[in-house]
């Protein structure tokens, strides 16, 4: 029991952050759909309501206007067949009048009025009706403008709404015997206009539809790899260096996913780095101090012998030189970590410096069974302008590296040369070289690869540093027949 009410409590608290991390993406892809509702489809539901009403009324203008159309075609036909009666008889042309509207062949699709000069229907093609009087407008107007006009709206005698065209009938005398006036109802017409806004509405509800849903898959699309992106993104914040986003789409949240793999190999590349150099440092640390302690131990006893004393003060001294060299070199790394590594900078002669540093190495990796050549160049090389104790202290970095790592290949070569306007300074060594995987990584700091030589892993990284600090390049390469090359190019003005 006291294992469960242990056990208990955790659980709940992992239920509870697992349903506080439910609430957060909830709220996260809610507010990204709100803006989508209010950004995107609010937009393309406008865009589509305004064809859908943009296309009802062309609709409905291209329908009635095709009726009037008709209707003005046919009223100018029969008035042209009319005009031959015109210069009959006044009484003979009323007749011929009334007969044609009573023998009109399109009945089955209009009605053919013949109105006399007060508005009353004299003739129709569907009867007589001597005592009804047409109460629309476009008789009175036709029988004032002396024109054909047309007239759509409500017929008073009936319940529908219809379209009109009054044609007057002018005799040779100017006197107008009567009006021709074609009827039809826009029931049809109507009824294809209301078809057509229902087609164009269910047109637009089914592209909302269409929008909303494919917006809806699009949105998943980018809500779920990101909220995956979010939750590795914090895993690496939390300590989870080195983990990996499984990338699913090569487009922007791709290149996001891939850039959030490569900081997480950077980081975890970098904490071990930085682990390797703690344990590197702490070993580099120790071996000097052991002897210094040691030899510090047994000359405090006194029983040692003058040269055995001579010995131990010597080695005290070899591994006090050694720990002050180290601690200066991470005391420069720090300052250029911190942006506060400076230049003394002032004219000097670099060649002469440098064949003064081969000599001195040269002697001391003669002791080691390791010869330094110095290949001499016939150049006319000019005074620079440069931190000479900072070069000083490259070059010599760069013949400690070759000794430790390629000193099995028992030579050195060094040399400079003016090549264009820039001086070139080469030092090769004859070891195993640098594996082709690690080359691109030498001078980053804290890194140390495979090699098991002592330092810190931080002495490339400084005088890559100090060398672009002098617009140079310091480039570190595997040679044509074994050993590892680095050349250092500083220009000539700067």
């Amino acid at each position: 029991m006291g294992c469960l009410s242990l056990k208990d409590p955790e659980k709940r608290q992992a239920r509870r952050e697992e349903k506080r991390e439910k609430r957060r993406k909830r709220r996260v892809a809610s507010g990204i759909r709100q803006r989508w509702l209010k950004n995107i489809l609010s937009v393309m539901a406008a865009i589509v309501i305004l064809v859908g009403v943009a296309f009802s009324v062309a609709n409905g203008v291209y329908t009635y206007s095709t009726m009037r159309s008709g209707l003005e075609a046919e009223a100018n036909t029969t008035a042209a067949f009319l005009r031959n009666y015109l210069n009959l008889d006044y009484n003979e042309c009323y007749a011929s009048c009334v007969l044609l509207v009573q023998n009109y062949a399109g009945r089955d699709r209009l009605e053919l009025q013949f109105v006399g000069s007060k508005g009353e229907v004299l003739a129709s093609s569907y009867g007589l009706f001597a005592e009804e009087t047409v109460g629309t407008p476009d008789v009175t107007q036709a029988l004032q403008t002396r024109s054909t006009v047309y007239y759509v709206g409500d017929n008073p005698s009936a319940d529908e709404r219809i379209m009109s065209v009054a044609t007057p009938m002018i005799y040779t005398d100017g006197q107008i015997v009567g009006v021709l006036r074609f009827v039809t109802s826009t029931r049809n017409a109507d009824r294809f206009i209301a078809l057509g806004m229902v087609l164009a509405t269910g047109f637009a509800l089914g592209a909302l539809a269409l929008i909303y849903v494919s917006n809806r898959m699009y949105l998943r699309s980018i809500l779920e790899p990101v909220a995956e992106i979010t939750d590795t993104a914090k895993r690496i914040a939390a300590g989870s260096y080195g983990v990996q986003i499984q990338k699913k789409y090569d487009d922007e949240v791709g290149v996001l996913a891939d850039t959030i793999n490569e900081m997480s190999n950077q980081i975890s590349q970098s904490e071990r780095m930085q682990s390797e150099f703690v344990s590197s440092v702490s070993h580099e640390l120790r071996t000097p101090l052991t002897a210094i302690t040691g030899w510090g131990e047994t000359l405090l006893q006194g029983d040692a012998d003058p040269e055995e004393t001579r010995r131990g003060i010597t080695i005290i001294l070899r591994e006090a030189r050694r720990l002050t060299s180290m601690v200066e070199e991470l005391l420069e790394f720090t300052r250029i970590q911190d942006g506060r590594f400076t230049l003394n900078v002032r004219t000097c002669d670099l060649r002469s410096d440098f064949e003064d540093m081969i000599f001195m190495y040269g002697s001391r990796l003669r002791q080691e069974g390791i010869t330094l050549e110095y290949e001499d160049s016939e150049d006319e090389i000019p005074e620079i302008s440069c931190d000479p104790e900072r070069m000083r202290q490259v070059f010599l970095n760069i013949l400690d590296n070759a000794a430790k790592h390629g000193g099995e290949g028992k030579r050195i070569t060094a040399s400079m040369k003016l090549e264009g306007k820039n001086i070139v300074t080469r030092i090769r060594d004859y070891g195993p070289g640098i594996p082709d995987d690690e080359l691109p990584h030498v001078k980053m700091k804290f890194y140390k690869g495979s090699s098991k030589a002592r330092g810190s892993g931080i002495g490339l990284a400084v005088c890559d540093q100090i060398v672009e600090l002098h617009g140079g390049k310091l480039t570190l390469e595997n040679a044509e027949g074994g050993g590892t090359l680095v050349t250092v190019s500083l220009p000539v003005h700067q």
